[in-house]
């Protein structure tokens, strides 16, 4: 977490001869970080502890609490977007024939498939109304508030942001 978003700072000199410390990184302010390592024997999870890394425990309780769709802290998302990811992306499947000759490609498809996903693809958790009247499906990004419909994948592929120049 610090490397990948903590602020670059130049601790001072302790005095005035020899070599200056090397730079460090530094959490940013505010940042709430929990942990969820599993214990196992084997192969089967026998328990689960949650650690708070960074911020203040009372901090990421606040958060849980103003979160409007899990109770605890968990990776529940992380790990169910990874496997959506293997299942729709060939190149990230366990054991596989497919390959990346192209790294730019490579780096790419996570992202089309990804944003098509949350866009193109009713998921039936999503979904609302009653089997009596009928459901009315639903994708992640109409969940969210980012998409009033539906998209198809022509329609979405042709919006001038994804196009390339």
């Amino acid at each position: 977490m610090r490397h990948s978003y903590g602020a670059t700072i130049q601790p001072r000199r302790k005095g005035r001869r020899g070599r200056r410390p090397a730079p460090r990184k530094r959490p940013p302010k505010g940042l709430k970080y929990a942990t969820v390592p599993k214990t196992r024997e084997n192969n089967r999870v026998v328990a689960v502890d949650r650690r708070v890394l960074y911020g203040p425990v009372t901090a990421v309780l606040a958060a849980r609490a103003l979160s409007l769709v899990s109770a605890a802290v968990n990776t529940v998302f992380v790990e169910r977007q990874n496997g959506t990811d293997r299942n729709r992306n060939a190149r990230k499947v366990r054991k596989t024939y497919c390959f990346s000759q192209d790294w730019q490609v490579h780096e790419a498809v996570p992202y089309f498939t990804r944003y098509s996903y949350n866009f193109c693809w009713p998921v039936r958790t999503l979904r609302q109304g009653s089997r009596r009247k009928g459901y009315q499906q639903r994708t992640p990004a109409m969940a969210a508030g980012l998409a009033d419909h539906i998209w198809t994948l022509k329609e979405w592929l042709s919006l001038p942001g994804a196009q390339r120049k």
